[in-house]
């Protein structure tokens, strides 16, 4: 089930190695939906690690929610189970093929932690500073143009109360 209010988005899901690719192209899809592209890989990256947390240590069950949330400047994201055990960050050694997922995710995230859910599991959540929509933007480019086109734009004026919006396009290739 996904819910999506215009800042939230909910996912939940069994934590088995083949929905947690789903579940990253389905965050990145959010990211993207907000703006948020500069966020994606870090996003990707934490939420792998701690859905393969959940896969790896979670009892009774795999069962599991992600939810995104954007607030001010702030996307937290956050992974809800039902096992009760807090995790603990682990000292892997060089040739460890393991143990480095919250150590991972101190090292790409803003700030990270664990919480009691009263009994029933626990939420391991990060959070990732958004980048200023406005200030970090290139102009936009139109490729082709070769005129900056006949529009007479002086005259017009936003309805009441609309605010104005950014115009976004895309090149592929």
């Amino acid at each position: 089930m996904i819910s999506e209010p215009s800042r939230h988005c909910t996912v939940e899901l069994q934590a088995l190695p083949s929905r947690i690719g789903q579940v990253r192209r389905i965050i990145s899809a959010q990211l993207r939906y907000w703006h948020l592209d500069p966020l994606i890989d870090q996003a990707a990256l934490g939420v792998t690690e701690l859905l393969t947390n959940v896969h790896r240590h979670a009892q009774p069950d795999k069962s599991c929610t992600v939810e995104i949330e954007l607030l001010l400047e702030r996307l937290t994201v956050s992974v809800h189970d039902h096992d009760p055990r807090m995790p603990t960050v682990r000292e892997a050694s060089d040739s460890s093929t393991s143990g480095r997922g919250l150590a991972l995710i101190a090292a790409v995230s803003e700030s990270w932690g664990v919480r009691p859910r009263g009994g029933a599991g626990k939420v391991v959540w990060f959070t990732l500073p958004t980048p200023s929509l406005f200030a970090t933007q290139p102009p936009h480019v139109l490729y082709g143009a070769t005129t900056d086109g006949p529009f007479e734009l002086s005259g017009i004026v936003a309805p009441e109360g609309a605010s104005p919006s950014v115009a976004r396009s895309v090149v592929v290739g």
